[in-house]
């Protein structure tokens, strides 16, 4: 649960320099892709917010469906974010391939995410 949360954090923290980055050192060279990479910055964000919230269901229950969806946020986040911040600065559009590679490992994060949660009794969800 540890790692987890470090984990959101780390995520988290580096969408908001990414961010700032592509917004400010990046402008010129994303140019045209700038939307793009806003799309990769927005997405970190929710999965990073979703890896915290794995972390602290795991703090309530110890499920090995909340420890799944933290990973598959994690290479989500890896693959379908890197390969958006990459093509839009590389203009290499082939890196595009890979991005819909990272939105199955977020689709199968959230369904862990659910499943954990409906297998989940109601009490144990409160916080």
């Amino acid at each position: 649960m540890k790692k987890v949360l470090i984990t959101g954090g780390i995520f988290a923290m580096l969408c908001v320099a990414i961010g700032a980055f592509g917004a400010h050192a990046l402008k010129d060279i994303l140019g045209t892709s700038a939307s793009t990479f806003e799309t990769g910055v927005q997405y970190q964000m929710f999965h990073s917010i979703g890896i915290l919230v794995c972390g602290l269901l795991l703090m309530k229950e110890n499920s090995r469906l909340y420890t799944a969806a933290a990973v598959l946020f994690s290479i989500g986040i890896i693959l379908f974010s890197g390969s958006l911040y990459t093509l839009s600065i590389t203009k290499i559009s082939i890196l595009g391939m890979i991005t819909p590679f990272g939105g199955v490992a977020f689709l199968a994060g959230w369904l862990c995410l659910i499943i954990g949660a409906a297998r989940c009794s109601t009490a144990k969800l409160i916080f």
